[in-house]
């Protein structure tokens, strides 16, 4: 009993409850907003008739899910380990630093949409141009948050450790990266949420198989309202369940501080 209680008050599943609540709210807001002002079908459908259709052709849209989350979570792990690893060799060789980090800034600027054209000629169609449109959307975000954790560590306790005669490796396990968790759990949860937008922009630039993507082009020419906004709606569930999944693991990872400064623990009674 007291582990099924013990899962029903974990911070995570009660704020997975409260998303759940939000996305009913927003659905019924959907429902009332096409009911109340008579919106035509090929409009606007209602999201019955969106969910509907959905499980009508369940067959199809699971080999569309599969591929879209096969690309981004695979363009995801790409993006958030170069972004951990420049982050990382950036901040113990500063010179190197403030070298690359002009470059990284400059790379976020060019469009993504614009790197797309050129990936493809390189690499043709196939995953490797998609791979690299997500992971060049999530490294930023990663390595600018991992920098600005390791930047602010306590020096006192990198000091001590060195008096201690500490290793750097040892330093940097049991101190630098601990220390810089939050950060690098904010920029990998940004990412999270940005990396279905890259998969779909490299289905719509280099796919050469059907994704959710290239279903929301297809449909869209067909004038297929339904299968749009199924598609729309698969996406964002995508982006959510990522941003949750990291949601937990930031949880396993930093135990001490969800357990410190949880909102969902009462302060006792005095």
């Amino acid at each position: 009993m007291s582990l099924i209680r013990s899962i029903f008050i974990h911070p995570v599943v009660k704020s997975m409850g409260f998303w759940s609540v939000a996305m009913l709210m927003l659905l019924g807001v959907w429902q009332a907003v096409v009911s109340v002002f008579h919106v035509p079908a090929f409009v606007i459908p209602s999201p019955i008739a969106t969910i509907s259709a959905l499980f009508q052709n369940e067959v199809m849209i699971r080999g569309l899910l599969w591929q879209t989350l096969k690309e981004t979570l695979a363009g995801y792990l790409v993006g958030a380990a170069v972004g951990v690893l420049l982050a990382v060799v950036m901040s113990q060789l500063p010179c190197l630093g403030r070298l690359l980090y002009p470059a990284l800034v400059t790379s976020q600027a060019i469009p993504i949409v614009g790197i797309a054209a050129p990936l493809v000629i390189i690499f043709g169609f196939g995953m490797t141009p998609k791979l690299i449109i997500v992971a060049w959307i999530v490294f930023f975000p990663v390595v600018v948050n991992m920098m600005d954790g390791l930047a602010h560590i306590d020096r006192d306790q990198i000091n001590l450790a060195r008096l201690l005669g500490a290793t750097r490796l040892r330093t940097f396990l049991y101190i630098r990266l601990p220390a810089c968790l939050g950060p690098l759990f904010s920029g990998l949860k940004i990412g999270a949420s940005y990396a279905v937008t890259g998969a779909v922009i490299g289905e719509w630039t280099a796919s050469s198989k059907m994704g959710l993507g290239t279903y929301l082009l297809a449909a869209n020419a067909q004038m297929n309202s339904v299968g749009v906004y199924g598609a729309m709606l698969l996406m964002t569930l995508i982006g959510i369940g990522s941003f949750a999944m990291l949601l937990l693991l930031e949880y396993v990872a930093m135990p001490w501080r969800h357990r410190a400064t949880s909102p969902w623990r009462r302060a006792p009674h005095l």
